[in-house]
């Protein structure tokens, strides 16, 4: 396989491990963190969320832009809905739940909660796609 596109595939593949996780587990209990201690909590989980999805998150963008160019097996169409979806997850990374989390690093707010929960249902469902679409893919490449 192309090393592009392995890198490719391993960084949305984690990425959508990660997501489900986060979707179902992680954001979940933030608002079971008690309130003396939330900011604290929540500082240091973008810190640390930061160094887990940095490399992957850039790995998948850049890829995925180089895939959707220069397609080395499969049809042209999967490769741009695949760099489309990215978008997707980096523009509702940057501009919804980034901004939640930085509200609430002045303390938890129940709104502002629901909302990351809510909102971040649009990286889980972007990034399963990915996930599909790299499962179809493999089908019908190899």
């Amino acid at each position: 396989m192309n090393p592009v596109a392995l890198l490719n595939l391993v960084s949305t593949i984690f990425m959508t491990g990660l997501i489900w996780f986060v979707q179902v587990v992680h954001y979940p209990l933030h608002g079971a963190v008690p309130e003396e201690s939330f900011v604290d909590y929540q500082q240091r989980h973008m810190l640390r969320t930061t160094f887990v999805v940095a490399l992957p998150m850039l790995t998948e963008f850049a890829t995925a832009a180089y895939l959707a160019y220069r397609p080395p097996f499969g049809p042209t169409w999967v490769w741009m809905a695949g760099v489309v979806l990215v978008l997707v997850t980096t523009l509702s990374t940057y501009f919804l739940q980034r901004p939640a989390h930085v509200q609430l690093q002045s303390g938890l707010d129940a709104e502002t909660h629901h909302f990351l929960v809510q909102s971040n249902w649009i990286r889980t469902l972007a990034w399963s796609l990915r996930s599909i679409l790299w499962g179809y893919l493999l089908v019908v490449s190899y």
